[in-house]
């Protein structure tokens, strides 16, 4: 599969969950759940404890990517582990290249113009808006309106009441942080309204 492809599949699904849990238990517990509400893309960053080791563990059942990677050394051991697109929150010199080298897609974080057109120059398949929350929709609205060819993935901060808003304002597709995971069922184990909580941002 091709970065274009990985890139296809990322905005087909619209919805990618990026997963910040604070156990590689609670993540491995989250990407089942998430697998049984319909998902086929996720991200695990590298903030997550056992990252690149869950990576592995799911990489041949799911379309895996490696959220806040932040140099070289770490982008090569996701993608060793079978990560098949990599996310930075900002330009990271050479990671995008890197990235393309092992043919797997790259996403790139911005926030101003100026940091949206270096990320897209970089060759970002996708540019990150982060942080989403910032700004809001009509951040988006703006970026979109100055560079309506750049595929837009606002992160942080969106959420079942306001993902909609952010469709309407030219997102290609959004990244969903712990919000799209019931974090008091998943603790309970409480695995079928997990699954509807995650099913919900789907529709």
């Amino acid at each position: 599969m091709a970065a274009t492809q990985i890139r296809d599949r990322l905005i087909a699904q619209r919805v990618v969950p990026v997963l910040r849990l604070e156990s590689a238990e609670l993540t491995e517990r989250a990407v089942g759940c998430l697998a049984d509400a319909g998902y086929t893309v996720v991200e695990i960053t590298l903030t997550t404890p056992g990252a690149v080791e869950l990576i592995r563990r799911f990489s041949s059942r799911l379309l895996v990517g490696a959220g806040t990677v932040l140099d070289l050394d770490s982008a090569r051991s996701c993608l060793e582990a079978g990560a098949r697109f990599i996310v930075s929150p900002c330009v990271v010199a050479g990671l995008v290249r890197e990235t393309h080298l092992a043919g797997c897609a790259a996403l790139a974080g911005g926030f101003t113009p100026a940091e949206v057109l270096a990320a897209h120059r970089e060759g970002a398949d996708i540019v990150k808006v982060f942080p989403a929350s910032s700004g809001g929709p009509a951040h988006l609205r703006a970026l979109h309106a100055v560079f309506p060819d750049i595929r837009l993935c606002p992160t942080g901060g969106v959420s079942l009441d306001n993902v909609a808003a952010y469709f309407a304002a030219g997102a290609a597709l959004v990244g969903v942080g712990n919000d799209i995971v019931d974090a008091r069922a998943l603790g309970a184990g409480e695995i079928a309204r997990v699954v509807e909580h995650a099913r919900a941002f789907l529709k």
